[in-house]
């Protein structure tokens, strides 16, 4: 079994591992938005080769996978809406710019 659920958990790894440097390196705020995502998608990418191809298959990976699409929805509305607001008062999407909430 494990030889035939390592090629999804390689991908997935390495998905997520590229989602976490574009979230860690990039200063875009869309691009550390769409990182976040990628990582989000490594993880259902996860969640369905377990529920699928592990020990006790079950639609529980599945069920979870879904929920984490709704969540990813609601962020990425939530994201683009506060990256719009500071994009109109700021003039730039680096999020290195945006420390309103320090002071």
């Amino acid at each position: 079994m494990s030889e035939i659920i390592t090629p999804y958990l390689t991908l997935g790894a390495i998905l997520f591992c590229i989602g976490l440097f574009g979230a860690l390196t990039k200063k875009n705020g869309v691009i550390v938005l769409l990182s976040v995502e990628l990582m989000l998608n490594a993880v259902n990418l996860n969640l369905v080769a377990f529920s699928k191809l592990g020990v006790n298959p079950s639609l529980t990976g599945q069920i979870f996978s879904l929920f984490t699409m709704t969540v990813a929805a609601a962020e990425v509305a939530v994201g683009i809406a506060i990256l719009i607001a500071l994009f109109r008062t700021k003039g730039t999407s680096d999020v290195t710019e945006m420390d309103e909430m320090k002071n």
